[in-house]
């Protein structure tokens, strides 16, 4: 083949090397634009591994935020149960206390009743028998009863009363701030769980 173009075999000789550089150049750019596009799918993929993992974390963290909620809670519950029971025992003691006072109170009325009763029953003269102006025929036979037999008033004896015993946890107080603190409880804990 000769160099010079005015003979047919070397304009198609030059033809094909062009042909031939172009399409070596083509599959160039072609695996370079495959490699770039094979980088940036892996680089995307990455990326999206990434946010997969940061999401995690922030949920695992979210759970334990509630977790320490929902124990805090459940530590404020058994605070409130606790000094519950403390305000019922208070007042149990209270109620004792003033159970006890009134018993006394009793006694000791009782024993000035006895001792005035005592003492009336020893008196001779008698309230009846010194103002009435005596009995007649127009007496009532009642009050003529009452003349003449001495009158004199006479106490009724008192029994002891006693206060309606609720004792622990038939109290009612205690029952409604038990079933509040069981209700706030399951509460916090089904927030939680369905958080």
């Amino acid at each position: 083949m000769s160099d010079d173009p005015q003979k047919p075999g070397a304009v198609a000789a030059g033809d094909d090397e062009t042909r031939a550089q172009g399409a070596e150049q083509a599959q160039e750019a072609a695996a370079r634009a495959e490699a770039g596009a094979e980088a940036r799918r892996a680089a995307a993929e990455a990326r999206a591994t990434e946010i997969r993992e940061e999401v995690a974390i922030t949920a695992e963290r979210r759970a334990e935020e509630e977790v320490a909620k929902a124990q805090e809670a459940e530590e404020a519950a058994e605070e409130a149960v606790a000094k519950l029971e403390q305000k019922r025992r208070e007042a149990e003691e209270r109620r004792r206390a003033a159970a006890d006072a009134s018993e006394r109170a009793r006694e000791h009325a009782g024993a000035v009743a006895d001792e005035a009763a005592d003492e009336q029953r020893t008196a001779t003269v008698s309230a009846a028998s010194v103002t009435s102006p005596g009995i007649g025929i127009d007496t009532d036979p009642q009050a003529a009863a009452t003349a003449a037999g001495g009158a004199h008033a006479q106490p009724e004896p008192k029994a002891p009363r006693t206060p309606g015993e609720a004792e622990g946890p038939d109290k009612p107080e205690v029952q409604v701030a038990a079933a509040f603190a069981g209700a706030f409880l399951v509460a916090r804990i089904l927030k939680a769980l369905a958080g």
